[in-house]
């Protein structure tokens, strides 16, 4: 608790500085509107029910990039790692793939599959990819080899070395492929939905950009800021529990 209001202090400290700049008129409140704006429009989405439709629109798009980019990132990611032959056929062309920028590919994207919803889910899956994918081919590498040794020595059968020895050690890796998969899959949402959509907290800040809306642009902007955080606080809360028995510096 003493954590979490230590880290609220800079957060509250800007709002306090924010709305007496905007009371003041220091700032421009069309430009800038205040926090008391920004929570009444907010307020008026919340009770019109168009800020839950489209947080969850927004939430199912990004779950489902999630699951077919991450899960085919971590299946690519374990024949890498546990393959020479499966690294030196797919590396070198995911490394390639991986350069391509989103905004780049989306156009592309667009023209095969058109405006619907495989078009959003596949720039999703995209971003999910390469972090599960490269997280997952480093954590089976960097796992040390005399614990493998060790292994053999024992006689322990394939599936033995997997789950006793080898998940567990790359469990830190992987976790850290999690974190950065689900956070590029919000992020890619952004992309997704600012470039067609008709539902959506990206439809909602495009409409709102038409027609000059700034406190419901910020109240996008907002909820990707804080549904992002709360996606990468359920990780490292999983991550605490699942590797209690790291004796790392805490700082």
């Amino acid at each position: 608790m003493g954590s979490f209001a230590i880290g609220g202090l800079l957060p509250v400290g800007l709002l306090v500085i924010w709305q007496l700049a905007g009371e003041l008129g220091l700032i421009s409140t069309f430009f800038l509107p205040t926090p008391t704006m920004i929570f009444a429009a907010f307020g008026d989405l919340f009770a019109s029910g168009d800020l839950a439709y489209h947080l969850g629109v927004s939430l199912k798009r990004a779950a489902a990039g999630f699951a077919i980019g991450g899960s085919i990132g971590l299946l690519l990611g374990l024949v890498a790692g546990f393959s020479r032959y499966g690294e030196y056929v797919l590396d070198p062309s995911v490394q390639m793939f991986r350069m391509i920028p989103h905004l780049a590919i989306a156009p592309l994207i667009i023209l095969w599959f058109g405006f619907g919803e495989v078009s959003k889910i596949l720039i999703i899956a995209k971003g999910a990819f390469f972090p599960l994918y490269i997280n997952t081919f480093l954590g089976i590498r960097n796992v040390d080899n005399k614990l493998i040794d060790v292994a053999r020595v024992l006689s322990f059968k394939r599936y033995k070395q997997f789950f006793l020895l080898i998940l567990p050690a790359s469990l830190p890796q992987l976790f850290l492929g999690l974190r950065l998969s689900l956070a590029l899959s919000w992020l890619g949402l952004v992309v997704a939905e600012l470039i067609g959509s008709e539902a959506g907290i990206g439809f909602l800040m495009t409409i709102a950009k038409q027609n000059s809306m700034m406190e419901i642009i910020f109240v996008g902007v907002i909820l990707f800021a804080v549904v992002g955080k709360l996606i990468d606080s359920f990780v490292r809360l999983l991550e605490r529990r699942f590797l209690q028995w790291q004796d790392s510096y805490k700082g």
